[in-house]
């Protein structure tokens, strides 16, 4: 059974930096397809950040969202079977609730529960 458990949001104000983690089990990080999505009240959920392995053992592909290149770093630490984003300069329109998802080669999709983030004065 694959689990993706967030943790690592919280309020915090602008400006402000966080780092997120996600710890899975039953399905490798290094293996697979990792990444952040967020969903804002009201809006629909977006891809921000995505460490995307390519077949060839080692060749993998980092993607960001254009409103976060720059602010958003994804890492991944394999020992842990973890994958991280840190947040930082963090802005009100960032607020949302962030999901970890894992994809496989073949068709498998998994996403945690989220964990929310709030930026705010």
């Amino acid at each position: 059974q694959v689990q993706l458990v967030e943790s690592g949001g919280g309020f915090v104000q602008p400006g402000e930096s966080l780092k997120l983690s996600c710890a899975a089990s039953g399905m490798s990080v290094r293996q697979n397809t990792v990444g952040w999505y967020r969903q804002a009240p009201g809006k629909q959920r977006d891809m921000v950040a995505r460490i995307r392995n390519l077949g060839e053992i080692g060749l993998r592909r980092t993607n960001y969202a254009a409103s976060v290149e720059g602010r958003f770093t994804i890492s991944r630490d394999n020992a842990k079977n973890t994958v991280y984003l840190q947040i930082n300069s963090l802005k009100p329109e960032d607020t949302a609730v962030y999901y970890c998802t894992l994809q496989t080669g073949n068709g498998g999709d998994y996403w945690g529960q989220g964990t929310q983030v709030t930026v705010a004065s």
